[in-house]
């Protein structure tokens, strides 16, 4: 089984983000599986939370769970999102940060394509990488 990178990839967008002294902002797939946010600030199945320190209480990014504590208009909340429901994480600033999409996780038992054989998969004799692009 492969281990997703979403959450690694969440996280370290996050660390960037508030690093630069941005606003991090998670847009979220509100029709996913166990997400629990509040529903009344759903608009066409996605919700926008900002998940700043300024914003939220016990922050958690885990691989299974992004997990917190805010206010809405008021109202102390528990919000609970798996990462996979996660559809991008950027700055509110700039808009800089990175989107997912279903493509980006692997089926179960799926393949990934194995480099030719004839092709060195490591740095080559010249001490360069050898990078090539994959689609």
């Amino acid at each position: 089984m492969v281990i997703s990178s979403r959450p690694y990839l969440i996280r370290a967008i996050y660390d960037w983000i508030v690093d630069n002294n941005l606003t991090p902002y998670l847009l979220v797939n509100a029709e996913a599986g166990n997400v629990t946010v509040p529903e009344q600030y759903i608009q066409d199945g996605r919700i926008i939370l900002n998940i700043s320190p300024q914003a939220v209480r016990g922050l958690e990014l885990t691989n299974d769970w992004v997990m917190f504590s805010a206010r809405f208009s008021g109202v102390s909340m528990e919000v609970s999102v798996p990462p996979l429901a996660v559809l991008a994480v950027y700055a509110k600033e700039n808009g800089r940060g990175m989107v997912f999409s279903d493509e980006d996780e692997p089926v179960d038992g799926e393949q990934h394509p194995e480099p030719p054989d004839d092709e060195p998969s490591g740095p080559t004799s010249k001490g360069r990488p050898n990078l090539k692009v994959v689609k």
